[in-house]
């Protein structure tokens, strides 16, 4: 049978399962990608497991998130990953080496491999010809430790790219006309895979833009085929030994079809607050900005800053206007510096930061409350920015120089001045210096871990009860991301590896009481919530179901759940349940208390679940799409738990 390039990685790394759209197919994971907002769970996670060394072919742990060192907190913890990564003969790119996407895409990607990362823009390295999949950390753990990678098999959406961009229009346009079409749970169950003559005008790190927004889509990953281009992009970091040619059978089919023709594309802009919330540019110019932010794992490459040089050359940044510019890895930077172009974006008044993902998790570079902020980086959820009033809106690089010149959205093509045509280097720096081998393994079983005193150990979780009887704390709409259940930012993340203190930042952009009203009852056997469609969306952050679980979260009801988010709900023991009808979100209102009888059994004998809402006299049925393992692993009260048990029955 002809096999697409996605059908090709999903058989050749199937370990259980079948290739059938819904079902629980098992995959081996090649290479691991942590970054540190979830990497100090995984290396305590596998520090709770025991594990002598990674059993993948290449892990890596990047810091990139909290690099702003305003105390102890973020030192102490890169401290801890790098003696972790020691310890368990892992790769670590230290402060300041860059974004964990385009590193891992310069320096460890490999066409035909699997890639799984507990960061949700992993699907960038899709770009290489990888299956690359974001997941919570305690997923990634487990791949470490050598176990498969679970997942509902996606069904396959072609997308065939014909043509060439227009003058003024690149890669980020490319996907913001995927989500213009789409919205942001529009790929949710699928993995994207890009095809046809289009390919040919797209760079490697075109198709990285692409491909990392593709989490933005809700898609399982994305997937280009490893062509010529592929094998140019390796032999210019010196890999090329590395590429292997990976490309869709004639005649392979797709479950669902589209087609792009970039030559009818023009500049797009995402209205805040969604990446879905897309438009042409040309319909808001003339709104003043206050921001305009070049960066981030969506636009990394070479030519997304040397294009903003070029276009800002001699000229001047609008006054009130603030340009920053956010170098994603040192390589790069590096390039950037020889060629002068960070020369012309100082000359031109332009800020520049340290690599890393900085303003994009909201790490520095907040604007002002009220203010537009036009940015290149993947999400404009409500606050992700670290402002919590904030207005943020997502597009190309051409757009926001344009924009930073002018003092208002612009419409590049209404420039006085010809499209500067910038591509990637053929002789980019190659540069190591950051990322830090693997230890030999007698080395490596010496070294002790290094925990500073904000590292405290996971929480324990208790198996699920029979009778459930919960109020509803919460009651939420459409599209409720990560960044709005447990914000990230510099007054949040540094306490990513303390569960206890982290919690208390939990659903505070909806609801600021929520934190004080789950501990009053926490012990009292917990609460509920209940949301609307795409429950979850964004961020891998695991925290976001760690802390409320550790609040006593039990269950969420929605009308349905993001793909990694309901993960990680199932891993640490909170029950996720859809309505079997719409109409029944509207019978639940915040302050009702709901009673599960027979819990266990229920969950056992079938996919539905009853509940009653005590006073009211009514009676819904909700349903789960757990597997056989995950039941197993709810009703034990998580995965950690699971796996201590399987792990004790073993001796």
């Amino acid at each position: 049978m002809a096999l697409n390039v996605a059908q090709k990685l999903i058989q050749s790394h199937l370990v259980s399962g079948d290739m059938v759209p819904g079902s629980e197919i098992g995959l081996k994971i090649d290479q691991t990608l942590t970054q540190d907002a979830t990497g100090t769970m995984v290396m305590l996670e596998l520090e709770a497991m025991k594990l002598d060394r990674a059993k993948t072919e290449a892990s890596a742990q990047y810091v990139d998130h909290n690099i702003i060192q305003e105390d102890n907190k973020n030192p102490d913890d890169h401290l801890f990953l790098q003696s972790a990564t020691r310890r368990f003969g892992m790769y670590f790119s230290r402060p300041g080496g860059g974004v964990s996407h385009p590193v891992h895409m310069q320096r460890l990607a490999k066409p035909g491999k699997t890639l799984l990362g507990s960061d949700s823009h992993t699907c960038a390295n899709g770009c290489m010809g990888m299956l690359a999949i974001g997941a919570g950390g305690i997923d990634v753990a487990m791949a470490i430790a050598g176990e498969p990678f679970y997942v509902k098999m996606p069904k396959i959406w072609g997308v065939k790219l014909t043509g060439a961009l227009p003058d003024w229009v690149s890669a980020k346009d490319v996907i913001l006309e995927l989500l213009r079409r789409y919205d942001v749970k529009g790929g949710i169950g699928k993995v994207i895979e890009y095809y046809g003559p289009g390919l040919k005008q797209l760079s490697a790190m075109d198709r990285h833009v692409i491909a990392n927004m593709g989490a933005e889509l809700g898609a399982t990953g994305s997937v280009f085929p490893s062509d010529e281009e592929i094998r140019h992009f390796l032999k210019s970091q010196g890999r090329e030994e590395d590429w292997i040619e990976l490309l869709a059978d004639e005649g392979a089919q797709y479950d669902l079809h589209e087609v792009i023709h970039l030559s009818e594309l023009e500049p797009l802009i995402a209205k805040p607050s969604s990446p879905g919330n897309v438009v042409p540019v040309k319909e808001v110019s003339g709104e003043p900005i206050y921001q305009a932010y070049i960066g981030s794992s969506a636009n990394p490459g070479f030519r997304d800053f040397a294009v903003a040089a070029e276009i800002v050359k001699g000229k001047k940044v609008a006054p009130g206007v603030s340009l920053d510019i956010n170098p994603t890895s040192r390589q790069m930077l590096t390039d950037l510096v020889n060629e002068g172009h960070i020369s012309n974006l100082l000359s031109a008044g332009a800020r520049l930061h340290q690599a890393g993902c900085n303003g994009c998790i909201g790490m520095g570079q907040a604007p002002a409350t009220g203010r537009n902020s036009l940015r290149t980086t993947p999400r404009n959820f409500p606050g992700r920015s670290g402002t919590k009033e904030d207005s943020v809106f997502l597009c190309s690089p051409e757009t926001a120089a344009a924009s930073a010149l002018t003092g208002k959205i612009t419409d590049p093509r209404t420039l006085d001045m010809d499209d500067p045509k910038v591509k990637d280097l053929d002789h980019p720096t190659v540069d190591d210096d950051m990322l830090e081998a693997p230890l030999p393994f007698e080395e490596a079983r010496k070294v002790e871990l290094v925990k500073g005193p904000n590292i405290k150990s996971i929480p324990k979780m208790d198996a699920l009860p029979d009778e459930l009887e919960v109020p509803i704390l919460l009651k939420m709409g459409n599209n409720i991301s990560t960044d709005e259940i447990l914000a990230g930012g510099a007054r949040v993340l540094p306490y990513r590896s303390n569960i206890e203190k982290i919690s208390e930042f939990a659903f505070e952009i909806i609801d600021d009481t929520y934190y004080e009203s789950a501990m009053r009852i926490r012990e009292s056997g917990g609460h509920a919530i209940v949301a609307g469609f795409n429950y979850g969306q964004g961020s891998s952050r695991e925290h976001a179901a760690l802390a409320p679980r550790y609040l006593g979260l039990r269950v969420a009801m929605a009308k349905n759940f993001a793909r990694i988010h309901w993960q990680n709900l199932v891993n640490f023991g909170i029950l996720p349940l859809t309505f079997s009808m719409e109409s029944d979100y509207d019978t639940l209102e915040k302050g009702d208390v709901v009673r599960f009888s027979n819990l266990r059994d229920q969950l056992s004998q079938g996919n539905h679940v009853k509940i009653t809402i005590v006073g009211k006299n009514k009676a819904l049925t909700l349903t789960h799409v757990l597997s056989k393992r995950q039941i197993d692993m709810m009703l034990k009260g998580g995965l950690i738990n699971w796996v201590r048990d399987r792990r004790a029955g073993e001796v």
